[in-house]
């Protein structure tokens, strides 16, 4: 399997689970319907470690574009690979977006509150406010790459940096699986924690063309956030990385 096949796929099965969560908790006749937060939290959890089982071995499972960055930046991936894998993120984002429409689109239809069909692809922040929802997304994505440096089974010491392959695929599916559970419990609440552009922009993307009945328009005034934030923080834990 190729990088760009590996990032496809994984992140196709990132969103198919992900966002199926979401529809499963908050569509109406669902089995799942009113799950509740804490049932998100782990199956996005779960949803990342099966990505990561699918496709680290190929391309180090990036699966999100500011994790892409933020290795590059650290210098820890190489810069002309950066186009191809957030391409491949794309396409895979788009096709696990529509795969929740197709399968749960019986309960698109009988739901008849529009901004629960937007919550299944897109965030939103429960107080909209752009400070404080930006700094949301920047320090979970913070977070999150701090992990992705960080939790290795290897000694990240200055006589071997340069043989050392940086990426959730090297970190294990578990360590990193844990992490986004514990950002989702702790820091998510206020933007539902995207923590990744590809996460919010293609779904979003995705609900304004996929047919699931009656819906509201896809709030891209606040489409930016969960792009640049995770970005920023992405960056700003490279840097951090660097410094230490």
């Amino acid at each position: 399997m190729t990088p760009f096949i590996a990032e496809l796929i994984g992140t196709m099965v990132l969103i198919l689970l992900g966002c199926g969560v979401v529809a499963n908790v908050v569509l109406e006749k669902t089995k799942g319907n009113n799950g509740g937060w804490l049932l998100i939290n782990l199956a996005w959890g779960l949803a990342v470690y099966s990505a990561v089982v699918i496709a680290g071995p190929a391309s180090g499972a990036h699966l999100n574009p500011a994790v892409t960055i933020g290795l590059a930046v650290a210098g820890k991936f190489a810069w002309s690979s950066v186009g191809t894998y957030l391409i491949a993120q794309a396409i895979g984002a788009a096709l696990g977006a529509f795969g929740v429409s197709i399968m749960y689109r019986d309960h698109f239809l009988a739901t008849k509150d529009l901004n629960l069909k937007l919550a299944v692809f897109a965030t939103g922040p429960e107080i909209r406010n752009p400070f404080t929802n930006l700094v949301a997304e920047i320090l979970g994505t913070f977070v999150l790459l701090l992990g992705v440096f960080y939790i290795s089974d290897i000694n990240l010491s200055a006589d071997n940096m340069q043989n050392v392959k940086i990426g959730l695929g090297s970190v294990g599916a578990i360590p990193v699986a844990f992490f986004v559970m514990a950002i989702g419990m702790s820091l998510g609440g206020v933007t539902g924690y995207a923590i990744n552009p590809t996460r919010d922009l293609i779904p979003r993307l995705m609900h304004m063309i996929v047919p699931i009945g009656d819906k509201r328009d896809s709030d891209w005034s606040y489409a930016w956030i969960p792009i640049v934030g995770p970005i920023i923080g992405a960056v700003l834990a490279a840097l951090l990385f660097m410094a230490l």
